[in-house]
């Protein structure tokens, strides 16, 4: 993420930073994967994330009506939850996808903005695609004794082309679109800042198909999004210079990679600034007003998404006819 962020800001174009910054987060998939199979996971994750960029740009270009962005989500949630199935990537989330669509659909975007800010995206995209392939040329060029240096690679992706028939992807949709709009809806009738980050949260906190519905796991994940919005807030409350942001977007995409398989609600303590960062420099507004936004939204869709787990537990517990 940072060079190309320094790019832009050397050329004078910070406001296209959003837009590089969703197609590095590319970089986020693929990990642990030996090289053959990371080119595939990785080039896919690319193909998701230009996809949901310029799927934003082109409804924001149109000036969509809140319930046409309403149905571009659900689209961009399911295929999305399909697409990670499908082809096995690790964040087995459409977190990424969601996120990159719900900021770019509301960046204000002329029509014959969108190619260039699609193709901003796309390099980003590019980019982050070598970095994370670039380990295959360090181990061929170096020597067989340097072996031990370097990471086993063990996760072993599996394709399963008939995902789309699995029940438990189609429970894992249904709630996300539900709690999508439930969140949103709520978000919308309170009347705070952008309703789709009530809509993240939800997609932050439910857990992928097939995972245990734990309402430990909820709570680790909605503490670890608010207590990345603090975080956040005592980042950009002084006003730092853009260096410091882009500095914030690094540590903030290295702390992911690092917890992500470990720890989602750890992890979440630094996806979280590196998501309001990158939304707060495609789209500035007053720093109070977006963290007060942000905790409010933070809140009422973790809360949507915890009832979900709860409700979910539950049923799937009375089916099996197993205690509670």
């Amino acid at each position: 993420m940072v060079i190309p962020l320094i790019v832009l800001v050397l050329a004078g174009r910070i406001d296209w930073a959003v837009y590089a910054s969703f197609g590095g987060m590319t970089a986020l998939f693929g990990r642990s994967e030996p090289y053959r199979l990371r080119a595939r996971s990785v080039s896919v994750a690319a193909v998701g994330m230009v996809g949901s960029i310029g799927f934003g740009l082109l409804l924001a270009a149109l000036g969509a009506p809140l319930g046409l962005l309403t149905l571009g989500l659900i689209v961009v949630l399911v295929l999305g939850v399909l697409l990670v199935n499908t082809m096995g990537l690790f964040p087995g989330t459409p977190l990424f996808f969601v996120f990159a669509y719900t900021v770019c659909a509301q960046v204000p975007t002329e029509p014959d903005q969108v190619l260039t800010r699609l193709l901003v995206g796309v390099a980003g995209a590019a980019f982050a695609w070598l970095v994370t392939m670039s380990g295959a040329l360090l181990r061929r060029a170096a020597p067989e004794r340097s072996a031990p240096l370097f990471k086993q690679l063990p996760r072993q992706p599996r394709l399963n082309p008939t995902a789309y028939r699995d029940g438990r992807v189609w429970l894992s949709i249904g709630q996300m679109v539900v709690g999508s709009l439930v969140a949103g809806g709520l978000a919308i009738l309170v009347g705070v800042g952008h309703p789709y980050w009530a809509v993240v949260s939800v997609v932050a906190v439910l857990p992928p198909p097939g995972a245990r519905h734990s309402t430990s796991r909820a709570f680790h994940r909605i503490f670890g999004t608010a207590l990345g919005v603090l975080v956040t807030g005592l980042v950009l409350l002084p006003g730092p210079p853009v260096w410091v942001l882009i500095l914030v977007i690094a540590i903030g995409q290295f702390g992911a990679e690092i917890l992500v398989g470990k720890h989602y609600g750890a992890a979440l303590l630094f996806i979280t600034p590196l998501a309001l960062t990158v939304a707060h420099l495609g789209s500035p507004v007053p720093v109070s007003d977006l963290l007060v936004d942000r905790v409010v939204e933070t809140v009422l869709g973790g809360a949507v998404a915890l009832v979900i787990v709860v409700a979910t537990r539950a049923g799937l517990a009375r089916r099996a006819g197993a205690p509670l």
